[in-house]
């Protein structure tokens, strides 16, 4: 993960031929574990996230999680759990490298003033992509959605 928004809420996406990165920050005044309550209880997650149809699984390592999203009707997504720090760091994967593979990042950092900073960052890559890219949908005003509903969450009292 490289690509790091320099402002609250503003997804920044880059793109090469064989590699595709979006990624969006906000500060959040809660603390770290509230914040990866959402993040990891998949019962809850459409009641605050606008962005998914459905989810379910385990959002736990080695866990697989399924998902629908607006942007892909009919289609479900099922992504493997492969890094979970509690609090802090999380992977969510899919795909067959070197041909193609999606990478789901997410990370809780705690800043000085005691609010928390999530990053969220997904990474496309494979020989696949140049194919494939222009059937993605424009995942910046998805992942400032992403971001904002989990803020709002996360910051009621």
């Amino acid at each position: 993960m490289t690509n790091q928004p320099k402002a609250d809420d503003k997804a920044v996406k880059t793109k090469s031929t064989f590699r595709m990165e979006c990624s969006v920050s906000n500060n959040i005044k809660a603390n770290a574990e509230k914040i990866w309550e959402l993040l990891t209880a998949a019962d809850n997650y459409t009641k605050w996230n606008s962005t998914l149809n459905s989810l379910e699984g385990n959002i736990a390592l080695g866990g697989t999680v399924k998902m629908k999203v607006p942007q892909a009707p009919g289609r479900i997504f099922k992504v493997k759990v492969t890094e979970f720090t509690p609090n802090k760091t999380m992977l969510w994967q899919d795909g067959f490298a070197p041909m193609f593979m999606g990478k789901r990042y997410f990370t809780l950092s705690p800043n000085t003033d005691g609010t928390i900073r999530f990053t969220m960052s997904e990474v496309f890559s494979g020989l696949m992509l140049p194919m494939i890219a222009g059937k993605l949908p424009d995942f910046k005003p998805i992942f400032e959605r992403y971001a904002a509903d989990l803020k709002k969450e996360a910051e009621k009292i």
